[in-house]
C-alpha cells in the first residue's frame, strides 16, 4: 500500500516505470500492481526530479522599476539602483515579494534555490527577511542563503564585519564579489579570506567571479587554488566566470586544468549574462557566456542558474529553469542530441549537486519531490517549456495543472484533439 502512485511516467534516461511514495520517501520504482490512497496518471508525460536553481538574488525579485529602471541596462547601473533600493525597502517588503517568486518556482516545479543576499548595509534587513522567507518555504521549498557582500568584502566599510554577521544569523554558504575590490591584489586576498572562513566553519563557498568583459580579471585562478588548498573541492562554486568568455586560449587551457584539479562547480547564467555583458561593445559583440562545454570535456560540474527575475539587472523572467536552460542551450551552441539532454540534467541533477542537496532523485529512499512534464522526453520539455501538470513536494501534491490539449476542427479534415508533444 502506498500513499501515492505516479503512473506510466517516462523518466529522463527513458524508463518507464510507476513510482510509488510512502510518507515523504519514494518507496518504489517500477512496475507497481499495488494500491495507493492517490493514482497520478503519467502515461506518456516525463516525469522528473525538482528543478533546482543554484544562483538567485530574492532579496531585489520582483522590484523591476524601483527606484527607476535600469536605462543602460548595465551591470554596475543595477547595482547602483540596488544599492539604492536595499535601504528604503522594507523586511516585509522583501518577505512578500520573495514569498510570491516561491509561489511561482514552486507551481514550475522548481523546489531548491540557493540565493545570494546582500550583506552590504549595517542593517542587514535582507538577510532577515531572507530568514523568515526560508522559514515559511522549508515545508516545500529547500532555500539556501548565501552571506553576499555585494559592494566588497573590503571595499564596503563593514563589508566583511557584516558577513561574519550574516553567517552568525543562519546563512548556508560564504560568498564573494572579487572583481568589485578596489584592486587586483585586494580581490584576490578577499578570496583568501572567504575560503579560510568557509573552511574554518564548515560551510559552502559561492564567489561571483569575473563577472566582467575584462580577459585580465582572472581572480577564478586564485579561487580555484584557494579551493584546493583547503580541500573545499564540490563544496565550492564560481558563479557566472564571464571574464573567460574573452580570455586568451592558451591561457583558458591552463585555468580549465586548474578549476578541474580543484574539484570546484560552475554556474553560469545565461539569461542575464548574454543580457549585462557586451555593453561596451559595437561589433562584433560579446555575449560573456562563459566556456561550458569546454569545461565539461575537462570533468567540472557546471549547472545553469536563474540569477534574476523582475529586478534591477533584469526586466523579464518567470522562475522557469527550462526558460533557462533553453538560453543556455543556444547561447552556448549546445545543439547535439546529447547535449540538449544534458542541458536538462543542469537543472536537475548537476545543480542539485553543486546545492549539495541529500536524497535528491528518483530512485527508493530518495525524497519524494518531483515533476510532471506535458512533454515525452527531457529535449522535447527544453523546446516546448511545457506545463507542469503536477508537482509534488515530500510526498505532498502542491500544484496541480489540466492538460491543455489543442481541439483543432480544420477545413476538410476530421476534428481532432492534437498534444503539444509526440506521443508513441
Amino acid at each position: 500500500m502506498f500513499d501515492l502512485i505516479v503512473k506510466g511516467g517516462t523518466l529522463p534516461d527513458g524508463t518507464v516505470a510507476d513510482i510509488g511514495i510512502r510518507g515523504d520517501t519514494i518507496a518504489a520504482v517500477g512496475q507497481l500492481e499495488a494500491e495507493a490512497g492517490r493514482v497520478i496518471d503519467a502515461t506518456g508525460d516525463l516525469v522528473a526530479p525538482p528543478f533546482v536553481d543554484p544562483h538567485f538574488h530574492m532579496d531585489a525579485t520582483l522590484s523591476y522599476g524601483l527606484p527607476r529602471v535600469n536605462a543602460s541596462g548595465t551591470l554596475l547601473e543595477g547595482i547602483a539602483l540596488w544599492g539604492e533600493l536595499r535601504e528604503i525597502a522594507t523586511v516585509d517588503e522583501m518577505v512578500n515579494r520573495a514569498l510570491t517568486y516561491c509561489d511561482w518556482a514552486a507551481s514550475l516545479g522548481l523546489l531548491a534555490i540557493r540565493t545570494h543576499v546582500d550583506t552590504t548595509p549595517d542593517h542587514l534587513r535582507g538577510v532577515e527577511a531572507m530568514l523568515e522567507v526560508k522559514r515559511r518555504v522549508a515545508p516545500y521549498l529547500d532555500l539556501q542563503l548565501v552571506a553576499f557582500p555585494q559592494d566588497g568584502l573590503y571595499r564596503a566599510a563593514k563589508g566583511r564585519e557584516n558577513l561574519i554577521r550574516a553567517l552568525d544569523m543562519g546563512c548556508d554558504v560564504v560568498g564573494g564579489i572579487p572583481h568589485l575590490e578596489r584592486t587586483m591584489e585586494a580581490g584576490a586576498e578577499s578570496l583568501r579570506d572567504v575560503a579560510r572562513i568557509a573552511a574554518e566553519r564548515g560551510l559552502l563557498l559561492d564567489i561571483h567571479c569575473d563577472e566582467t568583459d575584462d580577459p585580465l580579471s582572472r581572480h577564478v585562478e586564485t579561487l580555484a587554488a584557494e579551493v584546493t588548498r583547503h580541500g573545499l573541492g564540490a563544496r565550492a562554486a564560481g558563479s557566472h566566470l564571464t571574464s573567460m568568455h574573452s580570455m586568451d586560449n592558451y591561457y583558458v587551457s591552463k585555468l580549465l586544468a586548474l578549476i578541474a584539479e580543484s574539484g570546484m562547480t560552475a554556474i553560469p547564467n545565461p539569461l542575464i549574462n548574454i543580457t549585462l555583458q557586451g555593453r561596451h561593445d559595437t561589433f562584433p559583440k560579446r555575449r560573456g557566456l562563459t566556456r561550458v562545454k569546454e569545461m565539461q570535456a575537462q570533468g567540472i560540474t557546471v549547472g545553469w542558474g536563474q540569477d534574476c527575475v523582475l529586478d534591477p539587472w533584469y526586466s523579464l523572467g518567470t522562475g522557469d529553469m527550462l526558460d533557462v536552460a533553453f538560453m543556455g542551450l543556444h547561447v552556448a551552441q549546445m545543439t547535439h542530441p546529447a547535449e540538449m539532454a544534458r542541458c536538462f540534467t543542469m537543472v536537475t541533477e548537476h545543480n542539485a549537486q553543486i546545492m549539495n542537496l541529500a536524497d535528491y532523485g528518483l530512485a527508493p529512499g530518495c525524497r519524494a519531490s518531483l515533476v510532471v512534464l506535458d512533454a515525452g522526453h527531457p529535449v522535447e520539455a527544453l523546446r516546448l517549456r511545457p506545463d507542469r501538470l503536477c508537482v509534488i513536494s515530500r510526498g505532498k501534491v502542491i500544484a496541480e495543472r489540466a492538460r491543455n490539449d489543442a481541439r483543432m476542427a480544420l477545413p476538410g479534415r476530421p476534428a481532432t484533439v492534437r498534444r503539444r508533444h509526440i506521443t508513441g
